[in-house]
């Protein structure tokens, strides 16, 4: 039996194409991004308009019902700017423009347009410590040789050894190997992730200016804010002589926690802050204020410069993310996270999946201590996961992230209950982590496969061709077409979930009840709303209240393990 095929005789009814009640964001209300639930689209795997097997902007513009119906407030789209894909449309080859194979200025604006219509932000994503090899600044520099200034928007340096045979520093890049890379004419370039991604040196006047450009650039097409890649990166210490790191690490947080804070140079430093301070009087010159979070691996406390007001204003939650599912390890994270908002003058971010991570619904029941990597080689076979369970798990862990003060982060497909595809063949891997390790680390493929949308058709109806990356037969069972109005289906929670969190959320601040049992977190939000979530592996009494709404059925006045409730 398909371990996948856990809703049999579900009934399909009409797909919902519009909300209950749609928000109204189309005022001028500067904070509405404190409390929203911004939904992700990785826009190659969303929707695909033209048939080529690769999602694009007319795509995502069509399913936007989907997003309305669904509640959330926002959609952030991931890069859809030129790229050869070297790392999934992170290498971008014009930062003011849209690929081709994804469409045109015209189609984004019109998707703009139909976003704002349905009620629904639009946040894109911007990547400001590289571009793409195509560049044209870096096909420049390589064409002007060492010593120009067309290099000086860019990290080159002569290398080491007698002939300048080896690299300049000993810095590894984030996706394996060294980060430095040697061109024709024996200089070495900079790349703290792919060799197609070479680091802009953001010291450079120009290299700022052309970025304050690019705010305005996407600000003037109605664009309501910017989720900024690797906003930890930019600033970087390249005082002669260049230091090693030595021993240390060089993933940010684990290196990070071994160095005086601002001083690892190339992650954090104390500089960076200058360029957002910089940004914010770009982006509060709109009205209402563009909005902007930060993608910064930093400790904690490093992370509330970033989501300080005159700076980014809000910084994603990594800490929520990489939390077991342990009751006591969530209260102590976010009961920090929300210190750490507050000391910014932010609101807090939760996030369980995007489009860097294993999805929750397999990676909350993986055992602790799991090797992902090995799990992700073996096909999600070693171990073997119980798939029910997870979706159980999930439910209850998405109850719980809803009910927390601050704004939710939802990526595509976990409103679907979708696990993680595991079992791709390694021949039909894209991500670049795969070579560039030497074909040790599998990658993140497994969580960008495109979404179902139909039980049928050649790409569970993402579009009228294949899909750039294979969809499982198990897909069909996941589909919106599968869950839409079936009563107890993950897509009917969340639906059900974002309306009722739009009716119940107020202020930001939580009270955690006294008495709770072992492995069970219970808070109270305003006016005496409440929730419960049972962590632990044994039912306990259900408190008293009405409930609002369950993750899972309750019974005989129990709330059994992996289940989180909104009592009234």
């Amino acid at each position: 039996m398909d371990p996948h095929r856990h809703r049999r005789g579900a009934r399909v009814t009409a797909r919902i194409t519009t909300p209950d009640a749609s928000p109204d964001l189309s005022g001028n209300d500067p904070d509405w991004w404190r409390q929203a639930v911004v939904y992700q689209v990785y826009p190659r795997s969303f929707a695909d308009a033209d048939g080529d097997g690769l999602g694009d902007l007319r795509g995502v513009t069509e399913r936007l019902t989907h997003l309305a119906a669904l509640g959330a407030d926002a959609l952030w789209l991931s890069p859809f700017y030129p790229s050869e894909l070297a790392d999934g449309g992170y290498d971008v080859a014009d930062h003011r423009d849209v690929d081709p194979r994804l469409g045109t200025l015209d189609d984004f604006d019109a998707m703009v347009a139909e976003a704002h219509r349905l009620g629904l932000k639009v946040i894109v994503d911007l990547v400001p410590n590289h571009t793409s090899h195509q560049h044209a600044w870096f096909q420049e520099a390589l064409a002007a040789g060492p010593g120009s200034a067309a290099r000086e928007r860019y990290v080159f340096r002569d290398g080491r050894g007698a002939h300048g045979e080896l690299p300049p520093t000993d810095w590894q890049s984030v996706f394996g190997g060294s980060a430095w890379r040697r061109v024709a004419d024996g200089q070495w370039y900079l790349h703290l992730f792919a060799p197609e991604q070479p680091d802009l040196d953001w010291s450079h006047d120009e290299v700022r200016e052309d970025f304050r450009t690019t705010l305005r650039f996407w600000s003037d097409r109605g664009v309501d804010g910017f989720r900024v890649d690797v906003a930890h990166a930019l600033a970087k210490d390249l005082t002669e002589p260049l230091r090693d790191l030595g021993d240390l690490p060089g993933v940010a947080e684990e290196a990070l926690h071994l160095l005086p804070p601002g001083d690892h140079p190339y992650w954090d430093r104390d500089e960076v802050h200058e360029i957002y301070r910089d940004w914010r009087a770009v982006l509060d010159s709109y009205t209402p204020p563009r909005t902007a979070v930060a993608e910064a691996w930093v400790p904690d406390a490093r992370r509330a410069l970033y989501a300080r007001a005159d700076e980014l204003g809000q910084a994603f939650n990594f800490e929520y993310l990489q939390a077991g599912w342990d009751a006591g390890e969530l209260r102590q994270v976010i009961t920090g996270s929300l210190a750490t908002a507050r000391a910014a003058r932010a609101s807090a971010t939760w996030v369980l999946s995007n489009h860097d991570v294993v999805r929750h619904a397999s990676r909350l029941v993986l055992p602790p201590g799991t090797d992902e990597n090995a799990w992700l080689l073996s096909g999600g076979r070693a171990p073997g996961i119980d798939l029910a369970h997870g979706a159980r798990r999930a439910r209850a862990a998405t109850l719980l992230m809803l009910a927390l003060p601050g704004s939710s982060y939802v990526y595509q497909g976990e409103e679907l209950g979708l696990p993680e595809v595991a079992e791709l063949p390694f021949e039909v891997l894209q991500d670049p982590i795969w070579e560039q390790t030497g074909r040790v680390r599998k990658g993140r493929d497994g969580c960008r496969v495109p979404l179902p949308w139909t039980r049928s058709g050649p790409s569970y109806g993402f579009g009228a061709g294949g899909a750039w990356l294979p969809q499982p037969q198990w897909f069909a069972e996941y589909a919106v077409e599968a869950q839409d109005g079936v009563e107890g289906s993950a897509l009917e929670l969340y639906r059900s979930a974002l309306r009722l969190r739009r009716k119940l959320l107020e202020g930001e601040e939580l009270t955690w009840t006294d008495g709770a049992p072992d492995g069970v977190l219970d808070f109270v939000r305003h006016e005496g709303w409440r929730c419960v979530a049972n962590l632990s592996d044994t039912a306990v009494p259900l408190p008293a209240g009405e409930v609002l709404l369950a993750s899972s059925t309750l019974h005989d006045g129990l709330l059994a393990p992996d289940t989180t409730v909104w009592l009234g």
